[in-house]
This record gives C-alpha cells, sequence and structure tokens, in this order.
C-alpha cells in the first residue's frame, strides 16, 4: 500500500528538495500529532499564523456557526457579508483613525500586490523602494520587492522601478525622493533572521516619507496581531504607516490577508478604470468569521500582555556559548548560531525529541523561535530543555 508521505513525493509540488516529511494527523494548541502518536511542540506556529494555538475553541465555534449559514457567495466587494463586516469593524476599532478602509484578500503576498498598485494610482508615481534582505511574498510583483538577487534572477525580468535600501540605515533615507510612491519595509526583517531597526530609524522613515510626499508601507505579516507584545507592531516605534499589511496570524488558523489605508488612498480602485483590484475568494465568510473570534481571544485572554514575560523566560532558559546571540521582539525571536550544519542538526535533535523548529529563508545560520502565544511556562521551559541538549550534541 502507498503511504501518504509517498503520494506526497509523488503527487504535490514540491518547494525543495528536501522537505521536512513529518506527517501530521492533528494539532490542537501548541502541539501536531503524528500518525504513530508522534508529538512535537510548534515552535513555529505554522510560520507564525498560529498566534493563539492551533484550533482554539472559539475559532473553531465561530468556524461552524458560519458553516451552517453561508460559505462563498460572490466576489469580494459586491455583497454585504456579516462576518467580513464585522471583522472590519473590530479591526479598524483597534488601530488609528487613519486607517478608514480595509480591503480583504487571501494571503500576505495578495495585500502587498494590492498594497503597490494604490499606492502608485494614488501618487502617480512609478518607483517603489524596499529594503535588502527583505521577504514579502512569492508572486511575480511581490518577488520584485525581495531583497536577494539569489531569489529574483530566475524570474527576470519583473517589475521595473523597484530600488533598494539597506535596512535601518539612515544614509540610504535620501534614495527616498519625490519620484517614490511608497517605501514598503518590514516592522520587523523576518527572513532576515529578526531585524528590529532602531526608533529613531524608523522615526526617519517616517519624516523622509513626509517630505517627498511617499507612502509608507508597513509589511507586519508576520509581526501583526500580539506576536511582538503589541498588537501592531508600529506600535514599538512612534509612527504610523500610510497602508498597513497584515495576514497570517490574523485568521486564527484561516487563510486571510489584508490591507488598510485611509478612504481615499482606497476609494482609487473604485473607478478608472472600475474594480480596478479584484479577489474571488478574498475576505472569504469562514476565515472572517474565524478571524473574529481569533481577536477577540488575542483581546480577551490578555494574550499581548503576557508576551514579554513569556519572551523573557525563552532568553533565560536559553543560555549557551553556541548562541552568539539571541534577537527579536517579543515572541518573534531568533537563535543565532555559528553554522547552518549546527542550525540543521539542532533543529533535527529537536523535531526527534518532540519540539518543531526551523530556519530562515535569508538567515540559514540562525533557528526561529515563534511558538504560539498561548505557550504555558511550562512547556516553555520544556523546549527550551530540549533546545539546551541539542545545542550541547552539536556545538
Amino acid at each position: 500500500m502507498v503511504s501518504n508521505r509517498e503520494l506526497f513525493l509523488m503527487n504535490t509540488a514540491q518547494t525543495s528538495s528536501s522537505p521536512r516529511l513529518v506527517e501530521v494527523v492533528k494539532a490542537e494548541g501548541v502541539y501536531l500529532y503524528g500518525p504513530n502518536g508522534e508529538e512535537y511542540m510548534d515552535l513555529v506556529s505554522g510560520f507564525n499564523v498560529s498566534n493563539i494555538g492551533h484550533r482554539h475553541p472559539k475559532v473553531l465555534e465561530a468556524i461552524k456557526s458560519q458553516l451552517d449559514k453561508y460559505l462563498h457567495v460572490t466576489v469580494y466587494g459586491e455583497f454585504v457579508q456579516v462576518p467580513q463586516v464585522q471583522f472590519a469593524t473590530e479591526l479598524l476599532a483597534e488601530l488609528p483613525a487613519h486607517f478608514q478602509s480595509v480591503y480583504f484578500t487571501n494571503s500576505g503576498t495578495e495585500a502587498v500586490e494590492g498594497s503597490m498598485k494604490i499606492a502608485k494610482k494614488y501618487t502617480g508615481r512609478r518607483q517603489i523602494i524596499a529594503a535588502k534582505k527583505a521577504y514579502h511574498g512569492s508572486t511575480q510583483g511581490a518577488l520584485s520587492l525581495i531583497g536577494n538577487d539569489e531569489y529574483r534572477k530566475a524570474y527576470a525580468p519583473l517589475l521595473p522601478e523597484i530600488d533598494f535600501i539597506e535596512f535601518n540605515e539612515l544614509e540610504d533615507l535620501t534614495k527616498i525622493t519625490e519620484q517614490t510612491a511608497a517605501v514598503i519595509l518590514e516592522a520587523i526583517q523576518g527572513e532576515a533572521g529578526v531585524r528590529v531597526p532602531d526608533i529613531a530609524y524608523m522615526q526617519a522613515v517616517r519624516r523622509r516619507c513626509d517630505e517627498t510626499g511617499t507612502l509608507l508601507i508597513f509589511d507586519e505579516i508576520q509581526t501583526g496581531f500580539g506576536r511582538t507584545g503589541r498588537l501592531f507592531a508600529f506600535e514599538h516605534f512612534g509612527i504610523v504607516p500610510d497602508i498597513l499589511m497584515l495576514a497570517k496570524g490574523i485568521g486564527g488558523g484561516m487563510p486571510l490577508g489584508a490591507f488598510i489605508a485611509a478612504k481615499e488612498v482606497m476609494d482609487v480602485i473604485k473607478d478608472n478604470p472600475m474594480l480596478g483590484h479584484i479577489t474571488t475568494f478574498g475576505g472569504h465568510p469562514v476565515s472572517c468569521a474565524a478571524a473574529l473570534a481569533s481577536l477577540a481571544v488575542i483581546k480577551t485572554e490578555n494574550l499581548v500582555e503576557q508576551v514579554e514575560r513569556k519572551a523573557l523566560l525563552f532568553k533565560e532558559k536559553l543560555k549557551h556559548p553556541a548562541i552568539k546571540e539571541i534577537r527579536g521582539l517579543g515572541l518573534m525571536m531568533c537563535l543565532q548560531l555559528h553554522s547552518f550544519d549546527q542550525v540543521y542538526n539542532v533543529s533535527r535533535y529537536c523535531a526527534e525529541n518532540g519540539v518543531m523548529i526551523d530556519w530562515y529563508l535569508h538567515c540559514e545560520t540562525a533557528l526561529r523561535v515563534a511558538p504560539p502565544l498561548t505557550i504555558t511556562e511550562l512547556e516553555i521551559e520544556k523546549a527550551c530543555n530540549i533546545l539546551i541538549k541539542g545545542l550541547e550534541k552539536y556545538a
């Protein structure tokens, strides 16, 4: 009999020559479960998706309730769908008054695509500036913004008039001019190995954009919904972007993204041409119902308020000579090691001993630590003990 693993390799598209091949039959809370009773503590959160853990009961309840009403009914933006309306209303209530309009998408990459379009049309400009070592997604537009030639060159030519600056380097901000439609930055660079910018830098970016009439777009696809110890990471820097992009953690485990802006900016897609940005499944009613429940869980269970204490516990327990540095903000952390071999062997050891951990697209010498915000202190200690044993074995 052909196994699921063999069928996976035979019939599903592969994105690398060495997939993890961990078969999952169930997930709950901070754990993933395999077909033979394997149990893995998930320190990756489905890559910052499962902020409130896997299959939170409140999210399941909201999904089941919506299933009894309707699934897809029409393309986005035509019918009044209660889950979309309610979630947009609650989301805007958590944001500064500048944000007045939400466009729901299926994913973070689609939020990036939509943000680029409205920035160009609103400003009448064409140049977009992104940061080196950035990651914003894999569609052709989003890929044009990726700050690593190795990932772009195989798919060239990509979008024209994309330029790059060094992240957290004040001197590079002079590249932002009156010809720049938008600057797109991650609030914290994720795939570069969790690079947290200086507050002064982010405030300087905001000032330069104001001086040149450039829109500032923040990619909070990884950082949003409590991951950093604030509901949104821009709150750490004392600034407000013009356009905010969200995905991953907002859907409670369901696929959902969004870009959010002032109404006058968003309204450019209404005319000339009409339907200037459309999607069939964006803002799916089941996803929006799950997202609304997820936001309620974050607020009622005070998960954001617990983030810093849990992050400090990780830092206390993860002390080992093999760790050169721990970078991050809140429960978005990076353990900088010395080599990829070390990272690979430690991650393999952890998986064999019940802890799932991974590394970064642009920083293969570091381990990703981004557990669900619901992780308990006992679970943190258990995970750290296994990590330390892996480090001792492969130091």
